[in-house]
């Protein structure tokens, strides 16, 4: 009896050490996060805020915006796109949303106060919202960040151990240029007043901060180069923080650098977003924050959310995103990125489908139901989301978009097998039911159907070849 008890201590013992050293192991692998973040032992996901613009501005709204990703490259919207929660003071909308999550485990949302696209507006406020769980938004109010006849730009926020507060940081204009200003506060509801945290002599905006565990990095838009870049320090005091990144630009001007690491890797991610209204996502990885120099990821790599435009990204364990989804619900439609055009989606135009460059409007042409086949509910229809008594068929082998007559053809001709895709099984390619030997691919950037094989040519297998997301 006696080694029995012996032997279970020892056990307990074990499992305990293993415990211990597995949650060590987790936090060192995902430990790159704002300064003061607790341990990421138990992150499993993102959350991602945005606002919403499209080149016309249809696709324009300024509420929060939520959306959730597994691996922090390919997200999926809730809430069919639509804001979670409107600003109901101020300006009556935001822009640059950043989720904050704080010392006790809950969430601050901070955000600028500005609806629309007239930057010339001065505004000393931003909104502020605090939650639980990102399901439920309460104490709204706007913060008075200064009294200075400036803006308040791309607010956001990290812990301050050595001050035992939090650090609000956004772009003011001070001196004649853009600066990154910094407040001080215990509850968002008061602050101190502001300073100047970091001035390179030139326009900064939309700062970011990321800690690796022993250095503090800035990241930044230079709006002398329109470029994003990169500062550091040891520490967290205003003033401390030096240049040492080169310019990171995707060959156009590019602002909202937003940083965060890999659960499951040593890599970092940096998004940065073009300008306003027309603007789109790009992204780079380094394995070193130290080193400075990112290499930009192929667009096949990553999704962003449908009009997104300059995000807040959070880690979210697997708890919380599944009741975000089972909150907010995921899109009841579609986007299919080409595979090697990954800039380019499926979508109608004068009732032709092609593949275009995103972003476009309307950007409704290129949502799509995947409904149960027409003619087979074992295969897929593409009912078009603007149009909805429309779906993408075949005619002389070209697909087009055309209303649902009912007829055998119809359906026959509207009614597709989803199969594992042919330049890479983790995609997708679509075998036509009435020509089993042909499948969708583009030509020309318009889509046809056309006989593909696994021997058919590397080309040919890439055009017939899309990722289904959102």
């Amino acid at each position: 009896m006696h080694n029995r008890l012996v032997l279970a201590s020892a056990r307990r013992r074990l499992l305990s050490v293993v415990i211990g050293v597995t949650v060590l192991f987790a936090a060192v692998v995902t430990g790159a996060l704002p300064p003061g973040t607790a341990s990421a032992a138990t992150y499993s996901g993102y959350a991602m805020a945005y606002f919403t613009e499209s080149p016309n501005t249809t696709g324009a709204n300024y509420g929060l915006h939520l959306a959730v990703s597994s691996d922090g490259l390919n997200w999926t919207p809730l809430n069919q796109n639509n804001p979670v929660v409107t600003p109901a003071q101020g300006t009556g909308g935001l822009r640059d949303p950043f989720i904050l999550r704080k010392q006790d485990g809950t969430f601050t949302i901070l955000a600028t106060d500005l609806r629309g696209t007239d930057f010339t507006q001065p505004n000393q406020y931003i909104h502020v919202w605090e939650s639980a769980d990102l399901r439920t938004f309460t104490n709204y109010h706007r913060l008075r960040l200064h009294s200075l006849n400036t803006h308040s730009w791309a607010p956001e926020a990290f812990w301050d151990a050595s001050r035992g507060q939090y650090a609000i940081i956004y772009s003011a204009v001070s001196g004649g240029h853009d600066v990154i200003m910094v407040n001080y506060t215990s509850d968002f509801v008061t602050v101190s007043a502001q300073q100047k945290f970091f001035d390179p002599g030139y326009g900064v905006i939309d700062g970011n901060m990321i800690s690796d565990g022993s250095t503090n990095y800035l990241y930044f838009k230079s709006t002398a180069t329109d470029a994003l870049m990169g500062a550091r320090s040891s520490s967290l005091n205003p003033g401390s923080f030096s240049v040492y990144t080169g310019a990171v630009r995707p060959g156009r001007g590019v602002e909202a650098p937003e940083t965060y690491k890999s659960l499951t890797s040593n890599t970092w991610y940096m998004w940065g977003d073009t300008y306003s209204p027309n603007g789109r996502f790009f992204s780079w990885q380094t394995s070193s924050l130290s080193g400075g120099s990112w290499s930009p990821l192929n667009d096949r790599s990553y999704t962003q959310p449908l009009n997104s435009k300059h995000p807040g990204i959070t880690p979210i364990t697997a708890t919380e995103m599944s009741n975000l989804t089972a909150r907010w619900g995921t899109p009841g439609w579609n986007r299919l990125k080409s595979y090697n055009f990954p800039d380019r989606y499926i979508r109608h135009a004068d009732n032709v489908a092609r593949i275009d460059v995103y972003p476009f409007d309307p950007y409704q042409d290129q949502q799509w139901r995947l409904v149960p086949g027409l003619a087979d509910s074992a295969g897929v229809s593409f009912q078009s989301v603007n149009y909805p008594g429309m779906y993408l068929r075949h005619s002389n082998y070209a697909l087009v978009l055309a209303t649902n007559d009912g007829t055998t053809v119809f359906r026959s001709d509207a009614t597709f097998y989803r199969t594992a895709g042919f330049a890479d099984s983790s995609w997708t390619s679509f075998r036509a039911y009435s020509h089993p030997d042909r499948y969708i691919r583009h030509y020309g950037y318009v889509l046809r159907i056309d006989p593909i094989t696994s021997g058919s040519s590397a080309t040919d297998r890439q055009d017939a070849t899309f990722r289904v997301g959102y």
